[in-house]
C-alpha cells in the first residue's frame, strides 16, 4: 500500500509487532519518506534482501522475540536501526544497544519524537547521501530545505515530494503515470492528470531561470520528463 515503482530518498522499513504501523506510515509518508512495512522477521528479511533500505524501525514486544532479529539485521545488511519497545528497564535498553540498535524508543511516544530521532540517526550516518543536486538547485533533506543559487526556494509539500522524484532519478524519463503514483495522497485524495501539470509548472517556476524553455526538468513529448540530460 505504502510501496513506489522507483526510488525517492529514505527508504525506511517498520517491522514487527506494531499495531499503529499504518498510522505512523501514513505520517513517515507525509514526511517524505518511502515505506515498507513487513509483519514477521521473515518478510523483513526478504525485503531488505530486495529492496534499497535506509533505516529499520524494529518494534519488538518482548526481548526474546527482537532482539535475535536486531542482530541479525545489523549483522547481515549493517544499516541504521532504531528499536521501538514497551520494556524500559535499563537492562532492556543496554541488550538492544548491544546487539546493534542505533537508538532505542519506548511506548508511548509522540510521532514528532520519532520523526527527530529517525532524522538524528540518519544525519549520524553519511550525511552527503541526503543533500541532493543538480546545477543550481540543491535539497537539503534532513532539513527539508531547497535552495537555488543559495537562496531559499519555497515549495508546497506535493511540490517538493515530485522535486525528491526527479532528483532522485536524474537523467531517467519519468512517465506522467509513475509521477502521479508518487504524488498520490496517501489519504486517499484523488489526484489528477491536470493537477501533475499545475504542479510541474509551478516547479518550473520556482527552480527554472526561464520557465518558459526549461532547462531543469525537461519534457519528453510523447513519454512524460526528465531531469536533466
Amino acid at each position: 500500500m505504502y510501496e513506489r515503482n522507483i526510488h525517492t530518498i529514505s527508504t525506511l522499513l517498520i517491522t514487527e509487532d506494531l499495531p499503529a504501523a499504518g498510522r505512523l506510515a501514513r505520517f513517515l509518508y507525509s514526511e517524505n519518506f518511502q515505506i515498507k512495512v513487513a509483519t514477521t522477521s521473515a518478510h523483513s528479511m526478504d525485503i531488505l534482501s530486495c529492496e534499497n533500505v535506509d533505516i529499520v524501525l524494529l518494534d519488538i514486544s518482548s526481548a526474546e522475540s527482537g532482539y535475535p532479529l536486531c542482530h541479525t539485521i545489523k549483522e547481515q545488511f549493517d544499516i541504521p536501526l532504531i528499536i521501538i519497545s514497551p520494556l524500559d528497564d535499563e537492562q532492556s535498553v543496554v541488550t538492544g544497544l548491544d546487539m546493534g540498535g542505533d537508538d532505542y524508543i519506548t511506548k508511548p511516544f509522540s510521532n514528532r519524537e520519532l520523526l527527530s530521532r529517525v532524522k538524528s540517526v540518519l544525519r549520524r550516518g553519511n550525511k552527503s547521501r541526503y543533500i541532493l543536486e543538480y546545477k543550481n538547485i540543491r535539497v537539503d533533506t534532513i532539513r527539508g530545505l531547497v535552495t537555488k543559487d543559495g537562496r531559499e526556494l519555497f515549495l508546497s509539500a506535493l511540490e517538493y515530494r515530485l522535486l525528491l522524484v526527479f532528483l532522485s532519478n536524474k537523467g531517467r524519463v519519468l512517465s506522467r503515470e509513475i509521477l502521479l503514483e508518487e504524488i498520490w495522497d496517501i489519504g486517499g485524495g484523488y489526484v489528477s492528470d491536470n493537477t501533475l501539470t499545475v504542479y510541474i509548472k509551478r516547479i518550473r517556476e520556482k527552480i527554472e531561470d526561464t520557465p518558459s524553455t526549461p532547462q531543469i526538468i525537461k519534457t519528453v513529448r510523447g513519454k512524460g520528463y526528465r531531469l536533466g540530460g
